[in-house]
C-alpha cells in the first residue's frame, strides 16, 4: 500500500468510528468485565478521541504532509510493547508505524487485550491488504526497531533486552498544574478533567499542583466536587479510603474534596485518588524547577499567561493531537529514519 492508500484506510477507520457499532460496544463490555478499570464510559471517551484527534482527514493529512516518507516504503518490523494503564493508550505507535509504511509486532497488555484487535479487524474489513502490517505477538523477537512503553522499573529491562537495536523507551511521567491564583471558575472546572479523566491513571494526568504561597484551595474542592461520581467506581474508592486512612493514621496534613486527598508533597507522581501541591515564592525559580524535572513532567497544564515554559490549556491534558509527542521523542521521525 502507498502512503495515500494508508492514510484513506485510516480516515475510513475514524469515521467508522465516530458512528454506531454495536460488536465494538460488545468488545468494550468484555474488556470492562477483564479490567473493570476500563468502564464503557472511558473507553468510548478513548475511541471518540482517536477518531476525532488521530484519524480526523484534515489533521491527519496535515501532519503527514511534515515527513518525507519514502515511496515506496521499504518496510521494518517495528516490535511495540503496549501499555495498559488507559483503554488504547498504545494506538498512536501503531498508527504511527502503519503511516510510515513499516509492520507492527505487537505484544498487548493483558489489561486491554481485545480493543486494538478489534480496531485492527475493522482496518482489515476496509481494505484488506493493511492486514500485513499488523501481527499480535506473545514474544517479540527479529525485531528491526522498538518502541515500548512501562514504568521507570521495567525501562531497564527494555533498555536490556531491545537496546542493541533502535528503540523508543518510555518510563513515568506525570502532568502537572501551575496555578497562579487568577484562574476563573470555568478554568479550574477544566482542571478537573485533567485530573479525573480515566480515573487519574495517564500520563498526562495532573497529578500535582503548584501553587503561590497562601494559595487556597477549598474553593478548588468546591468546584471539583462536580466530579464526585468517580468515588462510585470500587476500585477508585477503595483507593480513597486507602489513601485517606494513610494519611489520619500519620497524623499527615491534608485537605479532602469529594473523591480526592490533597496532601503536600515534594513529588510529582501521587497515588490513584490523591492530588500533591507544592507551594512556589517566584514563577522564575518554579520555571527553572519545572525544567530541571522534566524528564518526569509530560506536560504542563496551565494558563499561558502564568508561565513562559509551553503549557496546555485546562481541560485539554487528556485530548492530545497528533505532534503532542510521548516525551517529547518524535515518533514519526524516529519511524521513518529506520
Amino acid at each position: 500500500m502507498d502512503l495515500h492508500e494508508r492514510t484513506s484506510a485510516l480516515i475510513a477507520l475514524g469515521q467508522h468510528l465516530l458512528g454506531e457499532d454495536d460488536y465494538l460496544r460488545a468488545v468494550m463490555h468484555r474488556t470492562y468485565h477483564n479490567n473493570l478499570w476500563f468502564t464503557p464510559a472511558n473507553q468510548e471517551q478513548a475511541v471518540k478521541a482517536i477518531a476525532e484527534q488521530f484519524l480526523d482527514a484534515g489533521k491527519l493529512e496535515n501532519w503527514l504532509s511534515q515527513y518525507e516518507i519514502p515511496e515506496p516504503a521499504t518496510p521494518k518490523t517495528v516490535g511495540l510493547v503496549m501499555a495498559g494503564n488507559l483503554p488504547l493508550v498504545g494506538f498512536f505507535d501503531v498508527l504511527c508505524v502503519f503511516a510510515a509504511g513499516h509492520k507492527s509486532k505487537i505484544k498487548l497488555s493483558e489489561k486491554d487485550a481485545y480493543l486494538l484487535p478489534y480496531l485492527l479487524k475493522l482496518l482489515e474489513k476496509i481494505d484488506l491488504r493493511t492486514a500485513a502490517y499488523f501481527e499480535i505477538a506473545n514474544r517479540l523477537h527479529d525485531l528491526d526497531a522498538t518502541i515500548a512503553t512501562g514504568s521507570n522499573n521495567t525501562a531497564r529491562y527494555f533498555e536490556a533486552y531491545f537496546g542493541k537495536k533502535p528503540h523508543i523507551i518510555r518510563k513515568n511521567r506525570n502532568a502537572v498544574a501551575v496555578l497562579s491564583g487568577k484562574e476563573t471558575d470555568a478554568e479550574l472546572l477544566a482542571l478537573g478533567s485533567d485530573i479525573f479523566s480515566y480515573f487519574g491513571m495517564g500520563c498526562r494526568n495532573v497529578s500535582k499542583l503548584y501553587a503561590p504561597q497562601g494559595y487556597d484551595f477549598i474553593p478548588l474542592l468546591e468546584l471539583l466536587t462536580e466530579y464526585r461520581e468517580v468515588v462510585l467506581h470500587d476500585k477508585y474508592k477503595n483507593n480513597f479510603d486507602y489513601n485517606l486512612a494513610l494519611c489520619m493514621l500519620s497524623r499527615e496534613p491534608y485537605l479532602m474534596g469529594n473523591g480526592i486527598v490533597l496532601t503536600k508533597n515534594t513529588a510529582i507522581a501521587s497515588p490513584v485518588s490523591c492530588l500533591y501541591y507544592e507551594f512556589y515564592d517566584s514563577i522564575v525559580d518554579l520555571e527553572a524547577e519545572l525544567s530541571n524535572r522534566s524528564a518526569e513532567i509530560q506536560c504542563i497544564v496551565a494558563n499561558a499567561a502564568t508561565i513562559s515554559l509551553p503549557v496546555v490549556p485546562f481541560g485539554k491534558a487528556q485530548q492530545p493531537g497528533l505532534e503532542d509527542y510521548a516525551d517529547g521523542v518524535d515518533t514519526m521521525a524516529f519511524l521513518v529514519g529506520l
